[in-house]
């Protein structure tokens, strides 16, 4: 059907040349067309993204098996908790030193008291991991005998102020009788010679 179209001269090389140019525009156009873009991952803001699992600790619980000794330590007595302090003396041992701080207290002497307030603050000066599991233990037992010295000292003073007061009475009675008895020797003197006399004298005859 083309070949029966006649086209004026010249007008076959142009619409030649057109063509070409717009072959080459559509491959240009093509070649231009951006290439579809990558995906780019997006990151999660820090306080959303999901933290280490940490591993699991075990933890020794150094506590518990002093707490058992102090509840069995109030049963000693006499020469039982005698025996006792003697066995923990001198002992290096965080425990042992807070279960013999335990046992001195039971001999309600305030110098046993003091002592195992000096065996606490060498569990709380000590770093090692067994001394600082006992720390908070140490720390409640610390704050318990200091309020019982407290106490403690404050009946002592009231027991010195007690004995005082009944020496000065005692020295009062004393000082007393000896008034009472000097009392006794001056009224018993003059009536010694008022009963000679009336024994002495001459009774008139009977008429």
């Amino acid at each position: 059907m083309l070949s029966n179209i006649k086209f004026p001269a010249g007008t076959m090389g142009l619409a030649f040349t057109v063509a070409l140019a717009g072959c080459g525009g559509m491959q240009q156009g093509n070649a231009a067309a951006p290439a579809p873009a990558t995906p780019v991952p997006v990151q999660a803001p820090a306080a959303l993204q999901a933290a280490p699992v940490a591993s699991p600790v075990r933890v020794t619980n150094a506590v518990a098996p002093v707490l058992a000794y102090a509840d069995q330590i109030r049963a000693l007595q006499g020469s039982e908790l005698a025996q006792e302090i003697t066995r923990l003396n001198d002992s290096p041992v965080p425990d042992e030193q807070l279960r013999l701080a335990l046992a001195l207290v039971q001999t309600r002497q305030l110098y046993d008291l003091a002592r195992a307030q000096e065996l606490l603050q060498k569990v709380l000066a000590n770093s090692s991991g067994e001394a600082r599991a006992l720390h908070p233990l140490a720390r409640l037992l610390a704050a318990r005998f200091a309020e019982q010295r407290r106490i403690e000292d404050q009946l002592d003073r009231q027991g010195q102020q007690l004995r005082d007061a009944q020496r000065r009475l005692d020295q009062t009675n004393d000082k007393l009788e000896a008034l009472k008895e000097i009392e006794r020797s001056l009224t018993s003197k003059p009536g010694a010679p008022a009963s000679a006399a009336s024994h002495g004298r001459i009774r008139p005859a009977t008429p």
